[in-house]
């Protein structure tokens, strides 16, 4: 669970940028034997891209940095549950296990609406975590669309 936090707290500076650019702030961090192999933090409007969502940047950035798609042994970090697109993206590339903080009752991939990272039809399921440092994210999401509204 220390790790856990850890990693989580590094996913929520990055959410803190997205936030700080006008994004919605998703922060995302992908872990590897205790070391840092990908981060990423919404940039879909900065983009303009449905695909820059902080969860494929990560995995994005650790695919060149291990040079593989295949992600065994991987820990992915983020502040808000994974949606449809990346939590399938999380099984595809064969991360050993999701950690999310807030959970996403609207859009959420990783137990909410559906459960990807653990549908027995699929051939890799991830080992899943909720609710880690889920006050602080929630909170950080809560205050980012009061502030819009």
């Amino acid at each position: 669970m220390t790790d856990d936090v850890f990693f989580m707290n590094m996913a929520l500076e990055l959410a803190k940028e997205a936030a700080a650019a006008g994004e919605i702030p998703v922060g995302a961090v992908l872990a590897k034997d205790g070391e840092v192999v990908g981060r990423g933090r919404n940039r879909r409007a900065t983009d303009g891209s449905p695909f820059a969502h902080a969860e494929m940047a990560a995995m994005e950035e650790a695919s060149k940095r291990l040079g593989s798609w295949r992600f065994d042994g991987c820990t992915l970090y983020v502040t808000l549950e994974p949606c449809v697109m990346c939590a399938g993206a999380a099984v595809q590339c064969r991360v050993k296990r999701l950690v999310y903080g807030a959970s996403d009752p609207k859009a959420g991939a990783a137990g909410s609406l559906y459960d990807i990272p653990n549908d027995p039809r699929m051939y890799h399921r991830c080992e899943v975590a909720r609710g880690v440092l889920k006050n602080e994210c929630g909170k950080l999401l809560g205050d980012f669309f009061r502030a819009k509204r």
